[in-house]
């Protein structure tokens, strides 16, 4: 979470009196009736004719639009209902173009302007199994990204066929990096701050007005998402300050679960970063703003300015001015707007204020080396990283730091042997990992719990023995060298096509299950792996739920025969000769202290800010 994540806001809605929480209200009522198996599905406003995958036994639905096109003046407005066009016959056969990308501060390219992409981008996608009989439970994936990249094109098909076709699985996008998270008084006041996390929330809102078309159960709805897409269902658990309940879902998955700092709308990184793009484009101020905006003097106000630029203008300064912080951050993200998001994740969180009944949350065992700076040698390395990426904090506050992560190496030995640890025996992850050691070790660790793995914690908390009898049930994904991402193709992937078969189907099944029973157990044979005919006892049989006097969480791993060297020359697990390695572990003492620290980091919450 670094200096530019600060930049952007989760969903504001510019004023509470401006935006329509609930566009589709006057649609009319959800039919008591489901969909068939027909490949032609009439939403009122639009008619749409999927394809069928006959060998997956799934009908599948690309493009369907959900929200008009946010352009011209609808730009950094919420999200409107699609206007009725029943012109033809809609061919739902291939994606609808993505939206804009934006890429981090470590990525040096100039512009992401091209055909691929669109500000007409409020799309989702649906894949229905074809011989459902009645309503089946739906899985919405919200797509990672740092809230600047990727698109709803996840194929979920291999997810849905390992699950035996027992859901519905639906992909979402929304507006990205500037698009979806410019940030300041004035957009607050003319439009809504937090764009792109309102995309989300509409896209939640049309399935529980349409899913039943698709066979789908609009009363057992699964939220999940990795990364950004993590992070988007942490503050979709929080809107509205936990008051929705299950009006748009009952259950909540989170990988990796993103937390950049979370500044207030109109505070000055945000702003920042707001007077940055307008300069970009040709909309900057013809005095210098200062923190009040009335203090300016402009012929026109940066907003309609804005509005009036062409996309491609505003495509490509989004991308520039994305690039311009701290390695490994991007500057549009989430803000506080008090209104959809209303506090701080580690506060609000750790009131229970949440929407939703039961939560599965999890992290990778080495979540920050693609976001710091890989040359931390000495001590005094480090604390100039810290000094950077919390700004807020003064020198007692980073002694804090390093006194919670200690370290028994004053340098990196080139030399040193880079290798997983166990994490509850041996060396820790304060020291030690397949990416690094020493002080390098020590800054990526800091990284990846404040960002990732300290909110999953929280997000783990939060849902045990919630106000609606949910529970909150942890794991952690160590299959070496577990980078942030790569457990993704363990549960979309085929088995055997990324990790081995039984690894994936173990992994497959426990989303799966709980998506479908609200419970991520899985047997004994296929937690001992599906190929193994092993059925002795395992802990993902009778996996316990999360609470801070049984904090424990399963460790998924496998064993490793043969270790490789990837194409960036870290060691790692890559063998058709993995066997199936899950544990259950205490969390809160896991790798050297782990609940420790984040209770630390929450501590310090409001400095970060998170």
């Amino acid at each position: 979470m670094l200096l530019s994540f600060l930049a952007l806001a989760l969903c504001a809605a510019a004023s509470p009196a401006t935006y329509n929480a609930r566009p589709y209200a006057n649609v009319g009522k959800r039919q008591a009736s489901y969909g068939s198996s027909s490949l032609v599905v009439d939403l009122g406003y639009s008619v749409y004719q999927g394809v069928s995958n006959a060998s997956a036994g799934l009908n599948v639905f690309k493009g369907i639009r959900f929200a008009q096109a946010p352009v011209g003046s609808l730009r950094w407005q919420a999200p409107r209902a699609p206007a009725v066009n029943r012109s033809e016959t809609i061919q739902a056969t291939s994606y609808a173009p993505q939206c804009p990308q934006n890429p981090d501060a470590s990525t040096t390219i100039e512009a992401t302007n091209n055909t691929l992409s669109s500000e007409d981008c409020l799309f989702l996608n649906v894949w229905s199994p074809s011989n459902a009989t009645g309503p089946l439970p739906v899985f919405i994936w919200i797509h990672g990204g740092g809230y600047g990249a990727g698109n709803g094109q996840q194929d979920l098909t291999a997810f849905i066929t390992g699950n035996d076709n027992a859901f519905v699985g639906v992909a979402i996008q929304y507006r990205l990096g500037a698009f979806g998270f410019l940030s300041s008084d004035e957009v607050y006041r003319k439009g809504v701050v937090n764009a792109g996390i309102l995309d989300q929330h509409m896209a939640l809102q049309w399935a529980q007005q349409y899913i039943h078309l698709f066979n789908g159960d609009p009363t057992q709805v699964t939220i999940a998402g990795e990364s950004a897409g993590g992070g988007s269902v942490m503050l979709q658990d929080m809107a509205y300050g936990g008051s929705l309940g299950t009006e748009l879902f009952r259950n909540t998955i989170a990988a990796s679960p993103y937390l950049p700092m979370q500044y207030g709308y109109k505070d000055w990184i945000p702003s920042q970063s707001y007077y940055a793009f307008a300069s970009a484009v040709g909309c900057a101020p013809s005095t210098a703003y200062l923190s009040d905006s009335s203090q300016a003097n402009v012929s026109q106000p940066i907003f309609e300015c804005l509005l009036g630029k062409d996309s491609a203008t505003l495509i490509n300064a989004s991308a520039v001015i994305s690039q311009s912080g701290s390695y490994g951050t991007w500057a549009f993200l989430p803000v506080t707007d008090w209104v959809f998001v209303q506090d701080l994740p580690s506060r609000q969180l750790g009131r229970k204020q949440v929407n939703g009944v039961n939560m599965l949350v999890g992290n990778n065992a080495d979540e920050g080396y693609y976001f710091t700076p890989q040359d931390i040698t000495t001590e005094d390395d480090l604390v100039s990283y810290l000094q950077v990426t919390f700004p807020l904090f003064s020198n007692n506050d980073i002694a804090k730091v390093l006194y919670y992560y200690p370290s028994s190496n004053a340098s990196v030995d080139p030399s040193a042997l880079l290798f997983a640890t166990e994490g509850d025996t041996g060396p820790t992850a304060l020291n030690q990992s397949s990416t690094g050691t020493g002080q390098q070790e020590r800054a990526d660790l800091i990284y990846a719990e404040t960002t990732f793995v300290c909110p999953s914690y929280w997000m783990a908390e939060a849902y045990s023995d919630n106000k609606y009898g949910g529970q909150g049930w942890r794991y952690q994904f160590s299959i070496a060298p577990a980078l942030h991402g790569s457990d993704v193709a363990g549960y979309f992937d085929y088995p055997g096509e990324f990790y081995s078969v039984d690894f994936t189907t173990a992994f497959q099944r426990i989303w799966g299950n709980f998506v479908v029973h609200s419970n991520p157990s899985i047997s004994n044979a296929v937690a001992n792996g599906v190929t193994s005919g092993n059925t002795t006892a395992n802990a993902a049989s009778s996996w316990p739920p999360y609470s801070l006097y049984a904090p424990y969480q399963l460790d998924l791993n496998t064993t490793c025969p043969v270790l490789t060297i990837n194409a960036a020359g870290l060691p790692g697990c890559e063998s058709a000769e993995e066997v199936n390695e899950i544990r259950l572990v205490n969390a809160y003492t896991w790798e050297g202290g782990r609940g420790t620290r984040c209770d630390f980091w929450r501590s310090v919450g409001e400095l970060v800010p998170e």
